[in-house]
Formats: structure tokens, C-alpha cells, sequence
């Protein structure tokens, strides 16, 4: 159940990475969007820290923010 639930948070994270990656700002968000409630899952679970998915999360934003 771990493996699918941190296997599912990976996947994830590949899209809003490869949305920030490719420069558009409204996908990357979106992608972020999505992204956000997946960590937090993963974190309430035990799969990773609580502190560790909300810095992931507030790094994600930081890039969004950042993209012009």
C-alpha cells in the first residue's frame, strides 16, 4: 500500500516538475494544484515526513511564483 502511495505521490511530482520545466505558467500551476493534496496524503499516511511534503509543497509554489 506504501509503494502505490508513494509510487502515485512520485508521479505527481514528475508533472508539476516537468510543467515548471517546460515554462508555462498556468499548467505548472494546475500541475501544482494537483500535486499538493498527493504529498500531504503521502505525509498523513507515513510514507514521507510532515516536513518534508510541506517543503516539497512550498518549493513547488516558490518555482510558480518565480516563473514569469
Amino acid at each position: 500500500v506504501n509503494k502505490a502511495r508513494k509510487s502515485r505521490m512520485r508521479t505527481f511530482l514528475r508533472k508539476a516538475e516537468e510543467a515548471l520545466k517546460a515554462g508555462d505558467k498556468a499548467a505548472a500551476s494546475a500541475a501544482v494544484r494537483e500535486a499538493e493534496p498527493e504529498l500531504m496524503k503521502a505525509a498523513k499516511a507515513g510514507v514521507i515526513h510532515k516536513n518534508a511534503a510541506s517543503r516539497k509543497v512550498s518549493r513547488l509554489d516558490d518555482a510558480v511564483r518565480k516563473l514569469a
